[in-house]
Order: C-alpha cells, then structure tokens, then sequence
C-alpha cells in the first residue's frame, strides 16, 4: 500500500510546532509523505535556534512570509504565517496533491493580531468549505465530539433544539461511518435533567435521539447520560465515542484522562483534518531539555494513515 501524502501546517513557529516536525521526522515518514508548509529561510532560522538539522528528505512548500522568531511571544507576525502556513494545506488539500491535513498548533491570540477574524482552526475550514464542520477530539480509548464549543457557557442552552440536534448527530454518523458502535450522549444539566426537575434541554436531546436512529435506521445513539457519571470506568467501558453538549464537559475529562496522547479531528468536510490537541507551549518553547511530548502529534498523523 502506498503511503498517503500528507500536508503539515507548522502553526505558530514562536511556540513547539516546528521542534516537533524537525524531531519528528523521520519517525512519522515511516507512515506518510509529509510536505511541510514553511519557506526555507525561515525554516534555517528555526532550526538553527533549536540547534536540530533539517533532514535532507525534508520536503516544503513555500508558504510565503519571514519574520524573526521570538521564542514564546505573541506575535502579528508568527500568527499571520501561521495563517498563511494552513491556507496553503487547505489549498493542497482542495487540489488534491495532498491525501489530508496535519495542524501544528496555532495561538489565538496571535491571530487577532494579526487581523484575522477566525477563532482557530475549525471556524476557518467552515467557512472556506460552507459545511458544518464538527471538532472531535480524544484518541484508540475515547473520542468526544463537541456539539457547541467555543461559545460563551451561557449560550449554550439556547443552542440545544432537537432540529439542531438531528443535523449534528445524522453529521456525525455519516462522518463516522460507525459500524454498530454506540454513541453516549450527554445531557447538560446535573442528574441530566431529573426529568425536568432541572432544566428541560434533555427533553430536546432525547427527542433528537429518537429521531436521528430512526433517520439512520440504527440504535446507534445512546443517552442522555448524566455527565458526572457517564466517564466512570463500568460507564466508558461499553462506548468509544461520545457527545458533549459544551466544550469543558467534554474535554475537562478527555485531558484528566488522555493529556498526552489526544489529537484533534475535523469531521463533515470534503477534507481530512488532524491536530495535536495541545496548544503552542510559549514557557518551553526552545528551551533545551524541554521534554517535549510527541504522542499528540504521532496519533494525529496515525489517525490519517489508517483511515
């Protein structure tokens, strides 16, 4: 079988993201192609600051802009390329040169210097592709998909309807492509509602249940679970995957549980997108002896190959 070809944005080069691709190299081309989207300059320069060679079979595509690295800052500058560096794996995916996309991570903050008006990664590839693009997130033992995320906690009530519900779920079950496996789904409120003794958003959730099997033609939907409860080890044994209806709910456990080895991943798009599900690591960002993990990033880019 040959290998996929994947496309590599380097996110915010201020942070961890390039000490990962360069350290990581030749382990992931084991699995892939990688075509990495930085320019050669300011790939020398980085390399030179963590003291690590750019392999010779170290392919790039010239994502345009140089600036100088200033380890752990924020900065317009880093958060711009960082744009720049996804748009062109977006545009190789679109062109199909590439089989997916790997995200480095980018900084948020950065980005709004920088004048641009996404909130990251995902916001991004739903506008460019008009889709509904759902974030899950986890790895082999748990995956949590998001069905509001970073939205204020307060709109959150608001935003659970049974329609809205129905598309999300019937979304992701086509994305999934799930072969008999059970999908939790939580509620929002504690004790998931007390049948309406605390609030009534399961009442809409339920409803969404009962639909989206009959839609599917398949009990795959499980729920609603009561949230403190549905993560205890005799619950999770029985279901790999799972809905939250915020985003702590779902990733505050995820991260207790799986820190180092979850991964991002884009579903409902025309393209295959995986991330690192860690942020850019400014206060170890170029030190040496960093002990940086790369268990993120090697999942990130199994998840790819194996699909």
């Amino acid at each position: 079988m040959s290998k996929k070809t994947i496309a590599i944005s380097v996110g915010d080069i201020n942070g961890v993201g390039l000490q990962l691709v360069l350290e990581n190299h030749k382990n992931i081309s084991k699995y892939c192609k990688p075509i990495y989207c930085i320019n050669s300059k300011l790939l020398k320069q980085a390399s030179k600051l963590l003291d690590i060679k750019v392999p010779n079979n170290f392919t790039t595509y010239d994502t345009h802009g140089y600036f100088k690295i200033k380890a752990g800052k924020v900065s317009g500058k880093s958060g711009l390329f960082s744009y720049n560096s996804f748009l062109d794996a977006i545009n190789l995916a679109k062109e199909e040169k590439v089989d997916a996309i790997c995200t480095m991570p980018i900084n948020k903050e950065a980005w709004s210097k920088a004048g641009i008006n996404y909130v990251g990664h995902t916001d991004m590839l739903r506008d460019i592709f008009k889709k509904d693009a759902i974030m899950m997130l986890g790895c082999e033992n748990m995956y949590i998909s998001l069905y509001t995320e970073h939205i204020p906690l307060k709109n959150v009530p608001k935003e659970i309807t049974k329609d809205k519900l129905i598309i999300f779920l019937t979304n992701l079950h086509k994305s999934l492509k799930l072969k008999g496996q059970k999908v939790a789904v939580l509620g929002l409120n504690p004790h998931a509602g007390d049948n309406g003794v605390l609030g009534n958003e399961e009442k809409q959730i339920q409803k969404a249940i009962r639909k989206t099997n009959k839609i599917i033609g398949k009990d795959i939907f499980k729920g609603t679970f009561v949230p403190d409860i549905v993560f205890t080890p005799n619950v999770r044994k029985n279901y790999n995957y799972f809905v939250a209806m915020y985003h702590d709910q779902g990733l505050a456990p995820l991260k207790a549980l799986y820190f180092d080895e979850a991964i991002n991943v884009s579903l409902n798009l025309p393209i295959l997108r995986t991330s690192v599900d860690h942020g850019t690591a400014f206060d170890i960002a170029y030190k040496k002896n960093n002990n940086l993990s790369n268990l993120s990033y090697l999942n990130a880019i199994k998840y790819i190959t194996k699909g």
